[in-house]
């Protein structure tokens, strides 16, 4: 009797650290998404021979968990294929494709912090189709204000300042070889640009995404779709910019173990890891943790990678991370206000998040009152 007394306790601390263990485990996960893809993309490898081999190996991780979890399926009619084809080309071919040459002109923790202003873009996206309504005069409306003007003089912060370089303990015994700084140092203004286009075109995949997930309610067969059909576009634009045999070629180095690394743990395990905290914590408890990464990134990118971190990335990170969560706060407030009484047509899904890495298959869905609920 007294052990199971002593058990029940234990019990009740590992079902509270569980999510905070999780998601702590996913970011170290997400942040090896950056550096493993830095490294091959450095190596020579096309990106978008990357963004063929990552994406199909998605759709395969993530088939069979679809046809044993989702056996009842919606009719796949041609509105929704179109949709999925244009997801398709949205995620895997723009954002990436946009965000790997970004990182080639810039490096793996500079992206990985211009990319928690995701959720900043989504939200003015959101505003300018009027899919959120925007109350400036309540506090939480200030907050989203607030937020994504901080995450893009964050980001235009890092864009034009770059400022010393801060030499960590465990970096400055790194090689510089395979950093990019020196060789990208005329390149940092275009790189930057070219993240925040990818940033846009993920913004827009989770706008879209929030009106084809309620015409097509299977999740999992949804983001494998989108995978398959983003290897298939990108294959086709592979072919043309990557037309030597040996450019597709992999060994056993980073050029098999990135598209595996970035298949399974980015695609597979991510999502479910995701959804299973956030039937538990939500939507806001994931993004929460998306600084995380931006952290990790820097830490191992300039031990690994030597990459060089410089000022106006610290301060810019920081800044961005506080305008990514005075966001989150305000998109609390929103389920807070959801939480009330309402009918079932009168809420609208719109993603809040992510992550912090590329990746078509991730489905961070945030519910928020629709302009109908404000009773506009």
């Amino acid at each position: 009797m007294s052990d199971q007394i002593s058990i029940r306790p234990l019990s009740a601390m590992f079902n509270k650290a569980k999510p905070y263990f999780l998601m702590v485990c996913l970011q170290f996960g997400l942040a090896g998404t950056y550096i493993i893809s830095m490294a091959t993309l450095i190596h020579g490898m096309n990106r978008y021979v990357l963004i063929v081999y990552r994406n199909a190996i998605a759709a395969l991780v993530l088939a069979p968990f679809a046809l044993l979890l989702e056996r009842r399926r919606p009719k796949m009619t041609f509105p929704i294929f179109l949709q999925i084809m244009t997801l398709g080309f949205l995620e895997p071919i723009l954002d990436q494709g946009f965000a790997y040459l970004g990182m080639k002109f810039t490096s793996a923790s500079f992206t990985s912090a211009i990319m928690n202003a995701v959720p900043s873009v989504t939200f003015v996206v959101a505003v300018i189709l009027r899919l959120e309504h925007l109350k400036i005069k309540e506090v939480r409306g200030q907050a989203k204000i607030i937020g994504t003007i901080l995450s893009l003089s964050g980001a235009l912060l890092m864009t034009l300042y770059k400022g010393p370089v801060i030499d960590l303990i465990w970096s400055r015994k790194a090689s510089h070889q395979g950093s990019t700084g020196d060789s990208s140092d005329k390149h940092w203004i275009p790189g930057t640009l070219l993240i925040l286009v990818g940033c846009v075109a993920w913004s827009c995949f989770y706008v879209l995404q929030s009106t084809t997930i309620k015409k097509y309610p299977a999740a999992i067969s949804l983001s494998s779709l989108i995978c398959l059909a983003g290897a298939i576009q990108s294959s086709a634009i592979a072919l043309v910019v990557e037309h030597r045999p040996s450019g597709w070629a992999v060994g056993w180095d980073s050029r098999l173990f990135a598209p595996l690394y970035t298949g399974i743990v980015s695609s597979g395990i991510t999502y479910y890891v995701q959804g299973l905290v956030m039937k538990t914590r939500g939507p806001v408890f994931v993004t929460a943790f998306n600084p995380l990464c931006m952290i990790i990134v820097a830490a191992l990118g300039s031990a690994i990678l030597g990459e060089q971190i410089h000022l106006g990335s610290i301060i810019g990170g920081i800044i961005i991370a506080i305008g990514l969560y005075s966001v989150v706060w305000g998109k609390s407030k929103d389920y807070t206000a959801a939480s009330t009484p309402a009918k079932a047509d009168d809420i609208q899904e719109l993603p809040i998040s992510a992550k912090n890495c590329t990746d078509g298959s991730k489905l961070v869905i945030a519910t928020i009152n629709s302009d109908k609920q404000d009773g506009k």
